[in-house]
């Protein structure tokens, strides 16, 4: 029988008061039974809509109707023919925007809960499988492909079906890319990420680490050592900042910085070897995801109190609603329609050697109104003469957005790019203006989501290997 209830089987999570003090993940995920249910939900529309929302174009009412006949393996086995990273988009991709945003239900209710049942199925293979993927045969091409991020990993799992040798470069130490300096434990647990990263190299996948295409090897230098097509995944890594006074202070983090301080540094140790910050007052400036994410982490490395200012309202708030649910029920307190003005420090002329001077203070904000709408639709923030207050801190993160990172362009060539540093592409297939080289993700968009990189990623693989076999 059909389940026609209009809400979504709710998500299991950690009490809030709990969650807010450790790095354990805070969704739980469905049980069988749960899982089971939701997918009664489910409409199996014939044309399909939430297909159509999906950027990787997962086969949304086929899984589900696998799940509806207890076929978790087969359910995932449809996932994965288009999706190389089924676990991860079950955690952090924006279903609300995309597929959910086309379910038929979601008309006079809740939409079905893609997301969650998606994460159902991954963790139920990863919990039940031990059958490593196996290596499709040779096919004799070699490309490369620079980022282990979203894109770069989808597009080497494309082409590794295809029977392609793929080598995956990565800058770090860790494969995985943002999924792993920058997403923290909490909301994406790393082993989630090494697991697909490990599913990949049985597919054949190469990958090297701490390798900087741009210095350690370059574009040209991949061809000559045998590579015949390769891929740009790099994202956008490069922190955007305000250009306020004080941001040369000590105590003041890009959100690159403190999440990959977090994440691949492990500044949540007791005795952590590159801190961040211990206790005091942490004001995260943005109010997007990142600076959830940011924000929340700081709470969990013991700051006794954690802000987010926001220049604009609740309602233009660019984050999952999911997230900022979260900040507010573990404490994260909401500093809506301010903008930061100058970061202040302490100066103590009077004694050189006064350990506080050059470190932060606090925040010197302004309040704002909304005005009229904006080129994108968004009310434009005015400041409010004559409101200026300040906010005493101890640490200060901006999370306002990112840009590609210049070390590729700068160093490759006949590579176009846009003001933002953005690689220019001719299209969806993502060739760029050097033959044989394409691009696709954030280092072609600039700061997107991980499912819209994916997407790039895996338009890229379908267009290398049309280039390749002469197509």
């Amino acid at each position: 029988m059909p389940n026609m209830s209009p809400k979504k089987n709710p998500m299991p999570s950690q009490d809030p008061k709990v969650r807010a003090h450790n790095f354990d993940e805070v969704a739980i995920g469905y049980t069988e039974e749960a899982a089971l249910d939701e997918a009664m939900r489910c409409l199996s529309c014939k044309n399909m809509p939430c297909v159509a929302g999906c950027p990787v174009n997962i086969h949304i009412p086929e899984f589900i109707a696998k799940i509806k006949e207890r076929d978790f393996e087969g359910a995932y086995k449809i996932i994965s023919e288009t999706s190389s990273l089924p676990a991860v988009c079950g955690r952090v991709c924006p279903q609300e925007t995309q597929c959910e945003s086309k379910c038929a239900r979601g008309i006079k209710g809740e939409p079905v809960g893609i997301g969650r049942l998606e994460r159902f199925v991954a963790d139920w293979h990863n919990a039940h499988s031990d059958a490593p993927p196996e290596p499709v045969k040779s096919n004799g091409h070699r490309v490369a492909v620079i980022g282990s991020g979203p894109s770069g990993l989808t597009c080497a799992g494309d082409l590794a079906r295809k029977g392609y040798q793929v080598t995956v470069f990565e800058a770090l130490h860790t494969a995985g890319g943002v999924l792993v300096y920058g997403i923290p434990e909490f909301r994406l647990p790393k082993a989630i990420v090494q697991q697909e990263v490990d599913n990949l190299k049985c597919l054949g996948v190469d990958v090297e680490t701490n390798i900087v295409i741009g210095k350690t090897l370059t574009i040209d230098e991949l061809f000559d050592m045998g590579y015949e097509a390769v891929f740009i995944g790099t994202g956008a890594g490069l922190p955007n900042f305000m250009g306020i006074p004080g941001e040369s202070l000590k105590g003041v983090y890009s959100a690159n910085e403190f999440l990959t301080r977090s994440n691949l540094m492990k500044a949540y140790l007791d005795d952590p070897v590159t801190p961040i910050m211990k206790g005091g007052r942490v004001a995260v400036v943005g109010g997007g995801n990142v600076a959830m994410d940011a924000a929340r982490t700081a709470l969990r490395l013991g700051a006794e109190k954690v802000y987010i200012v926001y220049r604009r309202s609740l309602e233009e708030l660019p984050a999952r609603r999911e997230e900022v649910e979260h900040a507010m029920e573990e404490g994260v307190d909401f500093r809506l329609l301010n903008n930061p003005i100058e970061i202040l420090g302490y100066s103590n002329p009077d004694d050189r050697r006064d350990p506080r001077n050059g470190f932060v203070a606090g925040m010197k904000c302004i309040k704002m109104e909304l005005g009229e709408p904006d080129e994108k639709g968004r009310c434009r923030p005015i400041p409010i003469e004559g409101s200026e207050f300040v906010l005493e801190l101890d640490t200060v993160v901006i999370a306002i957005g990112t840009s590609p990172n210049p070390l590729i362009k700068n160093t490759t060539a006949g590579l176009n790019v846009n003001q933002r540093g953005g690689i220019i592409v001719e299209d969806a297939t993502g060739k760029t203006s050097r033959d044989a080289v394409f691009a696709g993700g954030d280092a072609v968009t600039g700061a997107a989501t991980v499912i819209s990189a994916m997407g790039a990623g895996k338009h890229a693989a379908k267009a290398i290997d049309e280039y390749l076999s002469g197509k």
